[in-house]
């Protein structure tokens, strides 16, 4: 019996490990990581360290702050605000805007989601969400992250809730 376990459990393990293994190059170097794509990316857009190829950047939430914009979330709130984007449709739902702030404070390798109110992938208004888009590249106090002092590459994302056709909320 003691023999049949012990043959259970290296079977097992020698299993698990040959699926992990298998599916190990099928992800980035990190889960999330968002790679350079030359036709929607910014060709002199750097990544600290290795330029467009540096193998590891931090989340938003890592270091001592979690959002790291010159007058916080609310300075883009006003800003947003000023911009008065709308559609003329009644859609409800959520754009999320998935991009890299780089050592220097300069962002890049945006990425656009948008999903209707069911959290399903969806197209709401795609003039609006260029305009969101747009609107997010044009965000220019984004502050470098600082961990144990050395200034890294992290990513930000900013989800605009959409009800009514109107930007309700920013997130996060």
């Amino acid at each position: 019996m003691i023999k049949a376990v012990y043959f259970f459990t290296l079977f097992s393990s020698v299993l698990i490990s040959c699926q992990v293994e298998k599916n190990s190059n099928k992800y980035p170097n990190t889960v999330g990581d968002i790679e350079f794509d030359g036709k929607p990316d910014d060709i002199d857009f750097k990544k600290c360290g290795a330029g467009k190829d540096a193998p590891f950047s931090f989340q938003y939430y890592q270091g001592t702050k979690g959002f790291d914009y010159k007058g916080e979330k609310i300075a883009i709130v006003e800003k947003l605000k000023k911009e008065n984007i709308y559609s003329k449709k009644k859609i409800y739902g959520y754009i999320t805007v998935r991009f890299l702030v780089n050592c220097e404070g300069k962002t890049g390798l945006f990425r656009l989601k948008a999903m209707n109110s069911d959290l399903k992938d969806d197209v709401l208004d795609e003039e609006v969400e260029n305009k969101l888009l747009k609107f997010t590249k044009s965000l220019d106090g984004w502050q470098p992250k600082d961990i144990k002092g050395f200034k890294v590459d992290y990513y930000q994302y900013l989800t605009y809730k959409i009800e009514n056709g109107k930007v309700s909320e920013v997130l996060p």
